[in-house]
């Protein structure tokens, strides 16, 4: 019965984000009231708000979950920081696209882009991450160094995940988005770690 009710409770979670994001592509995410989604979805409100505790996570669920200073945290010890990291986007690259919904991910990252609220809302989120990473380097490197290799690395995974979506919102197939993401992280990591001029004479 357990697994009964949590199944239940999935199916009903995805029905208010699939009557959310229809809502919000169709009018804009500030036009659309948290009621009406409710409404729409046929739950009270309140039940909205137990999966979604607010109207921004209807969209920003999942956005921001690359735990960079965690990831730096728990590397191995003969890893460096730039390692870690670079593993861990090889691998979201890598996953298998059938597995990912990206009508889904497609219709939510136009939705944030349209909507300014949700870009910031986005941005704040990075902001936060980037904050926690330079804690985590600071154990190493100092506060100084730290706060600039933080900014750094933020400002890669920030262009690495626009780069990204624009192809998929142009109409790219997720196999060709996902393949230049991979090109595109070796291609960062490299920068990060060696600097502009490795890309000298090529």
């Amino acid at each position: 019965m357990a697994g009964l009710r949590e199944r239940k409770k999935e199916l009903t979670k995805r029905r208010i984000a699939v009557v959310a994001l229809k809502l919000f592509t169709e009018r804009g995410f500030e036009a659309v009231t948290v009621n009406e989604i409710a409404e729409t979805a046929e739950v009270a409100k309140a039940t909205l708000f137990t999966y979604f505790p607010s109207k921004e996570s209807l969209v920003l669920e999942g956005v921001g979950d690359d735990d960079l200073a965690g990831i730096v945290a728990r590397r191995a010890p003969d890893q460096t920081p730039l390692q870690a990291l670079r593993t861990h986007f090889r691998t979201f690259a890598a996953v298998h696209t059938g597995a990912i919904d990206w009508d889904d991910v497609v219709g939510r990252t136009r939705v944030i882009i349209a909507s300014p609220l949700l870009s910031a809302a986005a941005n704040t989120l990075l902001y936060q991450q980037r904050q926690a990473l330079a804690e985590v380097l600071a154990e190493d490197h100092g506060p100084r160094a730290a706060t600039l290799m933080a900014a750094q690395i933020a400002a890669t995974v920030l262009t690495l995940q626009e780069s990204f979506f624009h192809l998929l919102t142009g109409g790219t197939s997720p196999e060709q988005a996902t393949g230049a993401l991979a090109q595109d992280i070796e291609l960062a990591f490299d920068l990060l770690e060696h600097g502009i001029d490795h890309t000298k004479g090529k």
